[in-house]
């Protein structure tokens, strides 16, 4: 008796465009968008760039880091850079800072940069209140730093994310499937990714495209992060759209 064959998916990751050029303005990001665009003409030396998980920081640091030459750190390698060295060549970037972050490491290069006048564009998921700092010389330190937010995304920003993950991952998609899509999930920049991820496993098991049904049924199986029950599939259209 013959089987039917099964389509293997592999992890491949997307090339992701992190360029000025892929990047959607929205009300949601306007301020952090100018205030990267302002550098060097910051209100202080060290900014906070601060935004839920999936919301843009990497790709608006990574802006940053082309405009003004500077170097890229994960705050998880804070304790093993001489922040002197650091502040001598560049302006930084120091990705995801957060609870657990090295406080002294941090605080030394916070001062370094600080003797160097260079500047200093930290990313993170929540303000510096929230990281349970105990060295009050560091907290000081970021309190007097510049802080702007990233916000979930509205419908506009959230169909545009959609559109770009689509393209990373060279997917073909409708614009009505985009858009059937953005009306129903969950608002935010994580569910985004987690669909996206859905839906192209989904497609590379069909052989097939992403078409409306498979959208229907990848968030019937609530891969955007949202419980849903039978006869609930119209989201936000009625909400938007009342008979």
């Amino acid at each position: 008796m013959s089987e039917t064959p099964v389509q293997l998916t592999f992890d491949l990751p997307p090339a992701t465009r992190r360029d000025l050029a892929a990047w959607v303005v929205s009300e949601g990001n306007r301020a952090a968008f100018e205030l990267v665009m302002r550098w060097p003409d910051w209100p202080s030396r060290v900014v906070l760039l601060i935004g839920p998980e999936g919301a843009g920081k990497s790709h608006l640091a990574g802006i940053f880091a082309e405009r003004a030459g500077a170097a890229v750190l994960a705050a998880s390698d804070l304790s093993s850079v001489d922040p002197l060295g650091l502040a001598a060549s560049a302006p930084l970037v120091i990705e995801d800072a957060g609870p657990g972050v090295d406080e002294r490491a941090l605080f030394h290069l916070l001062n370094a940069f600080g003797q160097a006048d260079r500047a200093l564009l930290i990313t993170a998921r929540r303000p510096p209140a929230g990281w349970n700092l105990s060295l009050a010389d560091l907290a000081s330190r970021l309190r007097a730093a510049t802080p702007v937010e990233l916000a979930e995304p509205d419908d506009h920003l959230l169909e545009a994310v959609l559109e770009k993950l689509f393209a990373d991952r060279q997917c073909v998609v409708e614009p009505a499937v985009v858009n059937f899509l953005a009306r129903r999930m969950v608002r935010s920049f994580a569910a985004a990714h987690r669909l996206v991820d859905a839906l192209d496993r989904a497609a590379l098991a069909a052989k097939g495209p992403i078409t409306r049904a498979v959208a229907a049924r990848v968030l019937a199986e609530g891969h955007d992060g949202a419980p849903r029950l039978p006869g609930l599939d119209e989201g936000r259209d009625e909400e938007n759209n009342p008979s």
